[in-house]
């Protein structure tokens, strides 16, 4: 069913910072890529926040009839410390303080990632591709930049030349950053004595003896630059121009800035028709982080094992409260917050569970079309989850107002209503009907912690045997313990 023919989208576009009306490049298909984690750790909740943003949108996409093409990369090479041209990657050092393989870090926590995509209820994308499986076309995109004029090689790295770039071209466009600005507010820093200026980036590096990840090049053995990959396997999978780029917003600065650069320097065009930035996820009114121990991954939330909230949530609970905030404004994580959006969602889901055994009447107290649209007005309307989650409790308190006998609905107004209630609260919030009893959240966090620290009683007694056996015991039924520096965590397989 072509929905999309009369539905028809609204996105705020970073680039022109302004709605427009959405038009695919090719009528009825789109090509949408988002930028994938870093899997050098485990992934933390502002990821989740903005994956679980864009898996709503591949959801209405997809429900309004568009063929979806959902690329969304693993960075699993190339990216350095504090997203800078020197220092070590990031997957490196993991593996140089855990003394393992690098792919042995890739391996884990991309695994991690995905364990928690699919308790999320995610839909995997259409294509997942990774930095290392893509090599050849990175080196190829830096011959092209480099025979275009704007790429200089020395000491076997290879440098993106920003200011030749911006002498034709508009470096900042994306950001709103002027060069000027930037070259203004650079200092001169060691180790950047290779590049002709401070503001150029990398896009080959030259690996030093140690470097464990490393592949043949032109300019020698090396690896490539954070910023090559998305431009090489966007381009790659969805062409050389596309529908929608997504990502954080902390990445609109240098990462999708850089990889403009790159396609117009590289292909000599613009390659994303709309760029969509999901915005940042708070805790308890102060940026996440890991430094000030302001941190709650999602395992601690989902287990309730931590200090900032007072239980455990369900994953459905957690994926409502983050839809009740539009993409683009700042979330803050709180437990007030939480337990404000557990009632919201049981009472959601008490609703929809009523359906079946309301009573049929010859008339309708309410125009269920036109609330219908309204609920497509909302998500047309640059994916506006808030307002459609007002207007699905609407539907809630017609529902129990039908209960107590107040209002009544026809059988054909009562199968749309129980439709449209499905398609928006299922397939494109992607909740899960789970009712506050079943979940058991509460009970089964409670019992898990409480046998936790009874092996951290046995382990101090130096009872292993006990505490191998408690954990063993749980692994059986599917609760497998991790053990770090702020204490014993469980996860639920």
């Amino acid at each position: 069913m072509q929905l999309f023919k009369d539905q028809h989208i609204k996105i705020y576009n970073s680039l022109t910072g302004a709605k427009e009306t959405f038009k695919p490049i090719n009528e009825g298909y789109v090509g949408m890529y988002v930028c994938g984690p870093t899997v050098y750790s485990n992934v933390h909740l502002g990821n989740v926040r903005t994956f679980m943003s864009f898996d709503m949108i591949f959801r209405y996409l997809k429900h309004l009839g568009y063929k979806v093409r959902y690329v969304r990369n693993i960075t699993d090479a190339g990216h350095l410390e504090n997203d800078a041209d020197a220092g070590e990657d990031k997957i490196t050092k993991k593996a140089r303080l855990e003394q393992i393989e690098p792919m042995e870090v890739v391996q884990r926590y991309t695994v991690d990632f995905h364990n928690i995509l699919n308790t999320f209820n995610f839909l995997p994308p259409s294509i997942e591709p990774t930095a290392t499986g893509h090599i050849i076309e990175q080196i190829e995109l830096i011959k092209d930049i480099i025979a275009n004029g704007y790429g200089y090689e020395v000491n076997g790295s290879v440098y993106f030349d920003v200011h030749k770039f911006n002498e034709t071209n508009d470096y900042g466009k994306l950001s709103k950053r002027k060069l000027e600005d930037l070259i203004h507010n650079t200092r001169e820093l060691d180790g950047q004595s290779d590049k002709k200026n401070p503001q150029d980036f990398a896009l080959w590096k030259k690996a030093e003896p140690q470097h464990i990840m490393r592949w043949p090049s032109p300019w020698g053995d090396g690896f490539p630059g954070w910023h090559l990959e998305c431009t090489a396997m966007s381009t790659k999978y969805l062409g050389d121009q596309f529908d929608i780029h997504g990502g954080g917003m902390d990445l609109k600065f240098p990462h999708h800035e850089c990889e403009i650069a790159q396609n117009e320097a590289a292909k000599g065009q613009s390659p994303v028709n709309y760029w969509m930035h999901a915005n940042m996820l708070e805790l308890n009114g102060q940026r996440m982080s890991k430094s000030t121990g302001n941190t709650v991954n999602p395992d601690e939330l989902l287990s309730g094992n931590n200090k900032f909230f007072s239980k455990a949530f369900a994953p459905s609970v957690i994926r409502f409260f983050i839809a009740q905030a539009h993409y683009r404004s700042v979330l803050d994580l709180t437990d007030e917050g939480l337990l404000a959006s557990e009632k919201g969602f049981y009472r959601l889901m008490d609703a929809i569970n009523l359906l079946d055994g309301l009573r049929i009447s010859d008339t309708s107290s309410m125009d269920i079309n036109a609330w219908k649209q309204k609920c497509y007005d909302a998500m047309n309307d640059d994916f506006n989850s808030p307002i459609l989650i007002a207007n699905l409790f609407e539907a809630v308190k017609f529902i129990n107002q039908i209960k107590d006998g107040s209002s009544s609905i026809t059988a054909e107004d009562l199968a749309l209503l129980k439709d449209t209630l499905n398609r928006f609260v299922f397939d494109i919030l992607g909740l899960e009907n789970t009712t506050e009893k079943e979940s058991g959240t509460d009970k089964l966090s409670g019992a898990v912690n409480l046998l936790i620290k009874l092996r951290q009683e046995a382990r101090a007694n130096k009872d292993f045997a006990m505490s191998d056996k408690i954990r063993d015991e749980l692994a059986a039924v599917g609760i497998q313990l991790k053990d770090g520096k702020e204490g014993t965590t469980f996860s639920v397989n």
